[in-house]
């Protein structure tokens, strides 16, 4: 039990703070013109932090914190892509109806692999935070760890597309989402410019 509920928080802790994700996950649940139209970037982003979590807890957290030149380039590749997400986003335009230009399920699942696999913040949270917990469980304990956070990602996930959803609906001229976007095109620059102080 102490395994579940130390996973259940540490996932939350780790997976609630608005992020690049997150972002983009919110984003097609509000701009695609059916829920289930969202699912492929949700899905996706699921999906990415299951092979994530796998991959810290059964090694390769050890494996990235030996070496500063895999996290030095992690870093370097995730600023890059930040700065080009910050701008796509930048310049998006709202979808308010049926008719409405959305992202096609290549280009989602495309977007969501990225968000997800290029961006250093949620890599070292992963491999450094969920990895080096794990290390304090053995046998069905580390199970019940590693369910206990892959749960609560898809939750979430699936809980960011239906807001997204929701406020579309609310937002039936798109005024919202243009602040929205704004926005987070700014948080994600100033993720990127973060990133680089921290390389200085």
């Amino acid at each position: 039990m102490e395994a579940i509920i130390h996973g259940i928080i540490l996932a939350i802790g780790l997976i609630l703070p608005l992020g690049v994700q997150n972002v983009f996950v919110f984003s097609q649940g509000a701009t695609q013109p059916r829920l289930r139209s969202a699912l492929p970037a949700t899905i996706t982003a699921a999906v990415c932090d299951t092979l994530l979590i796998l991959l810290a807890i059964f090694g390769l957290s050890i494996i990235v914190l030996q070496f500063e030149w895999l996290r030095l380039s992690l870093m370097v590749i995730g600023i890059l892509f930040l700065l080009y997400m910050g701008y796509s986003i930048w310049r998006s335009e709202p979808t308010t109806s049926i008719t409405s230009k959305a992202l096609p399920m290549s280009k989602q699942i495309l977007f969501a692999l990225s968000v997800s696999l290029l961006n250093p913040h949620a890599i070292l949270d992963i491999v450094g935070v969920i990895g080096t917990s794990a290390l304090k469980y053995v046998g069905s304990e580390r199970i019940y760890f590693t369910v206990a956070c892959i749960v609560v990602s898809w939750i979430w996930f699936f809980g960011l597309t239906i807001a997204g959803t929701v406020i579309k609906r609310l937002d039936g001229k798109g005024k919202l989402m243009v602040i929205f976007n704004k926005s987070s095109a700014l948080f994600i620059w100033g993720t990127a410019i973060y990133l680089f102080s921290g390389l200085m």
